[in-house]
């Protein structure tokens, strides 16, 4: 089977708030050759796409995850090794990368806006299911994510514990926390609020969008992606170049400096307005909001106890999103129910950003772990410590130096 980047038609579909679709259509990529027993789903972050991998010419016009979002731990001698492995990856339902969301034309002839149905993490991995029915794969070496990818990945252990063998969980964690949740509102508030939301209905040719709205709740995603340590070593206080100002309505605010700090959440929060769908970042974080792993069961323990598969969670120190503590609860809960479980835990100042920048870190646990499970030789339950006392994780030589 030849590497792929199509779209491709499910059907009916049924998500899990009782709404249909007719048509529910889902844009995926593959990579590799399939041989019965050596596929890998990747599942993509937040506003990441199908596109995890480079391809010639794909790249071309596009910005941020919108490119190969994972290009140095996914292709041909990388981490997930794709002359070993056959690959897929799928944009999720909700989104707005190819597969049927906000934006998509509904019944009427007419974007769906806010009619869309709304999605969960279960509504993406029963459609991944479907897809993965549809290329001829059924049980999965591993499925592989990072983020509320990684999400997505631990849902397969508990919705479909039989077709999956290998799980590993990126920066991720059961379910988000309090503080994550407030600020994902705000996020959320910052778009509703902008009066050409419209109600989620704004797709006329000349319409105007909710890109205020959207930009200001980038802004706030990107402070939450960032590290205290990461973001004083980038910007500290210091004032950006001559020549440049913040755009702002209050003329008192030219008084004063315009920082580092805020000319990168503006140039990032103007480019994402270009290439993400306003109504898709609604969509998709509430459906993480969601998310709750132990939804139906008991515990966090008991969602697990149906998979016989093994699991790895990776985490990062500077990653206060999901940290290295709730990685470790959900190591913890695994091995309750006997499942095969490792904890890797990554030293780094980078945030939750950590695991899209530091693919030399991220790389040798994923590729061992893929080779060989929790055995891997650089897969460890172990967390060093130095002669200080402090804890950091073992230092691994990348593989793509």
């Amino acid at each position: 089977m030849s590497n792929e980047q199509d779209t491709t038609s499910l059907g009916e579909f049924t998500f899990q708030c009782g709404e249909s679709i007719e048509d529910l259509e889902i844009a995926y990529e593959t990579y590799g050759e399939f041989n019965g027993s050596n596929a890998v789903l990747v599942c993509h972050a937040l506003t990441g796409s199908q596109h995890v991998a480079r391809r010639p010419g794909a790249d071309e016009g596009t910005a941020g995850q919108a490119r190969a979002w994972w290009a140095d731990v996914v292709g041909p001698g990388k981490a997930i090794d794709t002359t070993e492995y056959y690959v897929v990856c799928a944009n999720v339902p909700g989104s707005c990368y190819g597969s049927s969301g906000p934006a998509s034309e509904g019944p009427e002839g007419e974007p769906y806006g806010t009619d869309f149905p709304p999605v969960t993490v279960g509504d993406w991995t029963r459609a991944q299911r479907r897809l993965l029915d549809d290329l001829g794969v059924g049980r999965l070496l591993a499925v592989v994510g990072g983020s509320v990818g990684g999400m997505n990945a631990l849902d397969w252990a508990v919705r479909y514990p039989d077709d999956v063998h290998r799980i590993a969980a990126v920066a991720t964690a059961p379910r988000l926390d309090a503080q994550c949740l407030a600020l994902d509102t705000i996020a959320q508030r910052a778009i509703t609020s902008d009066p050409n939301w419209n109600g989620g209905h704004y797709y006329g040719e000349d319409q105007p969008k909710p890109d205020h709205g959207l930009e200001q709740a980038r802004r706030i995603g990107h402070v939450m992606y960032l590290s205290k340590a990461s973001m004083e070593q980038k910007f500290g206080r210091r004032a950006a170049g001559r020549g440049q100002s913040r755009d702002s309505p209050d003329p008192a605010g030219a008084f004063f400096p315009y920082r580092d700090v805020e000319s990168y959440l503006d140039y990032n929060a103007e480019n994402f307005v270009e290439r993400f769908d306003a109504n898709s970042y609604l969509y998709l974080t509430r459906a993480m909001d969601d998310y709750d792993m132990s939804a139906g069961y008991e515990s966090d323990a008991t969602a697990l106890g149906a998979f016989e598969g093994e699991l790895l969670t990776l985490s990062f120190t500077g990653d206060w999103h999901f940290t290295t503590e709730q990685a470790e609860a959900l190591a913890e809960s695994a091995r309750e129910v006997g499942v095969e479980c490792a904890h890797h835990v990554v030293e780094s100042d980078h945030g939750h950003d950590a695991f899209l920048v530091e693919p030399g870190k991220v790389g040798p646990p994923l590729a061992d772990f893929l080779d060989d499970g929790v055995d891997g030789k650089s897969v460890t339950d172990t967390v060093e410590s130095d002669d200080e006392g402090d804890v950091h994780a073992p230092v691994h030589t990348s593989l793509f130096s």
